[in-house]
């Protein structure tokens, strides 16, 4: 399946199994314009889609990861839900909420792991985007904040409802209401992201090495395991045994599992299709 066309604001690519995603406007620190945020969907659609790409990396271009939304994006919302009618353009307003919401449900809906490579900032906008991808990393020089209060707003698109099921309750909140910078070391203690490395060399070796690792694992195993936490982290230990019961009568007499069996008795790595 060929790559998307036309992109404005993200680089994509595909080797080995990996879909490389990087955020691409560097001169503005990679501020989340309307263009990135659709483009962010139709990237990660395409990457859903297309068997060969088993694991994505997101990164971002330059010194930053990305300062967040774009504040002319803010700035030129009124124009964009003018109506004369009250009730028209509050409904507007909300449609636009919630689309640029499922712009970024639309890392958790991919059905392949997405990696989170993060160095410099990660403000407002940046931490709605992270807390979507299945794992976080970050470099020593990695800073983070849920920024929304210190622009007189509360944060709408996914910090508040994600970011207390990694971090816990309390120190969401403390994020949240004074919004003040997380450093990577500190980023690494509270659990919002996996590891911290000494910088972002070594970063993004390791979250490659990483991505490489799950690119030779069984795609639907993988797959299943992404569906099956994310029910899980929703719904009841008793509702997530009873899905699982149901997926793997569906999903576990598969050709991958025939795979894996036979190159343990072959002594070899197993071949997995896309």
């Amino acid at each position: 399946m060929e790559l998307p066309t036309n992109l404005a604001t993200l680089r994509l690519m595909l080797a080995g199994g990996i879909a490389s995603v990087e955020l691409n406007r560097p001169d503005k620190a990679n501020a989340m314009n309307l263009a990135m945020w659709q483009e962010l969907r139709t990237v990660f659609s395409w990457i859903d889609r297309t068997p060969a790409a088993r694991v994505a990396v997101l990164t971002g271009a330059g010194k930053h990861f990305t300062s967040g939304i774009d504040l002319e994006l803010l700035g030129g919302i009124r124009a964009q839900i003018a109506d004369v009618c009250d009730g028209r353009q509050r409904e507007k307003l909300r449609r636009l909420i919630l689309d640029l919401q499922d712009t970024l449900t639309s890392l958790e809906r991919c059905r392949k792991p997405v990696l989170a490579a993060i160095n410099g900032a990660c403000i407002g906008g940046g931490l709605d985007l992270i807390c979507a991808c299945d794992m976080r990393y970050c470099s020593a020089d990695a800073c983070f904040s849920v920024k929304e209060v210190d622009v007189g707003m509360t944060a709408d698109v996914g910090t508040l409802q994600r970011l207390p099921r990694l971090i816990g309750e309390g120190m969401a909140r403390e994020l949240a209401y004074t919004a003040r910078n997380v450093s990577g070391a500190e980023a690494q203690v509270i659990g919002l992201v996996n590891r911290c490395y000494a910088n972002a060399e070594e970063m993004q070796s390791g979250v490659w090495e990483l991505a490489r690792t799950i690119a030779t694992k069984s795609p639907l195993a993988v797959r299943g395991s992404k569906e099956m936490l994310n029910y899980a982290r929703d719904h009841s230990v008793a509702d997530g045994l009873n899905y699982i019961a149901t997926w793997n009568a569906a999903m576990l007499l598969s050709d991958d599992l025939g795979e894996a069996l036979a190159a343990v008795r072959a002594k070899r790595p197993p071949q997995f299709r896309d």
